[in-house]
């Protein structure tokens, strides 16, 4: 076959996929899109909960230490991932809705960039300046010292994560959540083996301790973006990369900026949220702070469950407002969100009623078992709100407006963090009533969000006078 009957396949299957998204029936269509980003959500909390698997192994401060460091991971994964590669699959998906390819094939020139720069800024900040900035955020002692250790070898090569990233956004922006699923789930689960031999010493391998998930994790993404590199330069995407020749424009990084900053500034609250919790629990000692480690990671974790529906939800809005199928646009939103509601509050009961079932595979020291039981139990039944509203905020990305949910964002960041904070420090309450203000956010920021869908003019532009 020539090189031009394979350019005329590959833009016949793209063509193919962006019709399915505009006509096809929602419920299997999001279905198709989303089990390859269930796959990828599974992968990462697979890998997630194996590094602290390992690291539990080392001891209760080892553990605490990549408590202080994986929130600060985790706002990594929903930079990189969710708000920006959100906003690049937006704008990618919108370009292709109304029509104009080459516009999108210029968007991954700029993609690029934008992942370079924001990734160096990532390292200078959270790895050359890792132990200021993790002292500022409240850690302290040996758990600071293990955070830093963590930190210099991930958040040193945060470009190969964010440039990865990228690509996968761009292929699920055109629709192909399949190959970056394939790459990622791939990648990630050979980082569990290698991650544990790094860790603890496996196979005649050098024990890096608390480094060695980092080890295993950075490799797994840079592995997996040179891969994805290589299929957009290939053309088999159904758009060609071509890093040369692309005249940048201002216009192009607005177009992803302006979804993706956005949206990152709620990804920073929901992080800077956990950091403030994290801090108070602290107080209590390092024992409270490696229990509620384990509690908040699980939801933490609700987010790259909330986006294996939520990838494919910002393709599907974006490309159907692109066409200005504002209608068809409201039922996959809510078709998403009620999916993800489902999913996260049986994960919320589940550990309400039986928490040991997450907190045997991590530590048997009691004092951080006991506040990890009450810390699920309280805010174990809120999960299905924050769940549905992290759909529902990836869905608002396909609008190419996040103003609803920068709200709630902030909404919840007051609840928890402002007022949750006055409790511990001014009145000393007890630690439950913390997590009752957690609980609280939880679920003002999912009814927010939801509330913006049902009757806002961003999601109803059809409906306005």
């Amino acid at each position: 076959m020539s090189v031009h009957d394979k350019a005329i396949r590959a833009s016949n299957r793209s063509q193919a996929r962006v019709k399915r998204l505009l006509e096809g029936p929602i419920v299997p269509t999001l279905a198709v899109l989303a089990i390859p980003n269930v796959a990828i959500a599974a992968a990462q909390s697979l890998a997630t909960m194996a590094d602290a698997f390992f690291v539990g192994q080392l001891g209760v401060v080892p553990l605490a230490a990549i408590a202080v460091a994986f929130p600060i991971q985790a706002l990594l994964s929903m930079l990189s991932q969710g708000a920006v590669g959100g906003g690049i699959s937006s704008a990618v998906a919108r370009a292709l809705g109304a029509g104009d390819k080459a516009r999108a094939e210029a968007l991954i020139v700029h993609a690029l960039v934008i992942a370079v720069v924001l990734g160096a800024i990532y390292t200078l900040i959270f790895a050359v300046f890792a132990r200021p900035t993790f002292r500022f955020l409240g850690s302290q002692g040996e758990a600071l010292d293990g955070a830093v250790a963590y930190a210099q070898i991930l958040f040193g090569g945060t470009i190969a994560i964010w440039a990865g990233n990228a690509f996968a956004s761009v292929l699920r922006g055109t629709g192909n959540m399949l190959f970056p699923a394939i790459v990622m789930v791939s990648m990630l689960v050979l980082s569990v083996p290698l991650s544990g031999a790094l860790t603890l010493g496996w196979f005649g391998l050098p024990a890096f301790g608390v480094r060695g998930p980092a080890i295993a994790f950075l490799a797994a993404f840079a592995i997996g973006g040179i891969i994805m590199a290589a299929y957009l330069v290939s053309g088999r995407a159904g758009l060609r990369f071509r890093l040369f020749g692309t005249p940048l424009r201002w216009e192009l990084f607005s177009d992803i900026l302006r979804v993706g900053l956005v949206a990152g500034a709620n990804a920073v609250l929901t992080i800077l949220t956990i950091i403030v919790v994290t801090a108070l629990v602290g107080r209590y000692g390092t024992e409270a702070l490696a229990g509620y480690g384990l509690g908040s990671r699980l939801e933490i974790m609700l987010v790259p469950i909330a986006f294996g529906v939520g990838g494919a939800l910002t393709a599907m809005v974006g490309l159907n407002r692109g066409a200005k199928a504002y209608a068809r646009a409201r039922r996959i939103a809510w078709t998403g969100g009620s999916v993800v509601f489902v999913i996260a509050t049986a994960i919320g009961i589940t550990v309400t009623i039986a928490p040991d079932l997450w907190l045997d595979l991590f530590t048997g020291n009691a004092e951080a078992r006991d506040i990890a039981r009450g810390y699920l139990g309280i805010a174990g039944p809120a999960y299905g709100f924050f769940g549905m509203g992290m759909a529902l905020y990836f869905a608002t990305q396909g609008t190419g407006r996040m103003g609803w949910p920068v709200l709630a964002g902030i909404l919840r960041t007051f609840i928890v963090a402002g007022i949750g904070g006055i409790l511990v420090v001014w009145f000393e309450a007890p630690l439950a009533w913390l997590f009752y203000a957690v609980a609280a956010g939880l679920m003002i920021f999912g009814c927010v969000i939801a509330g913006a869908v049902r009757f806002s003019r961003l999601w109803n532009p059809d409906r306005a006078a």
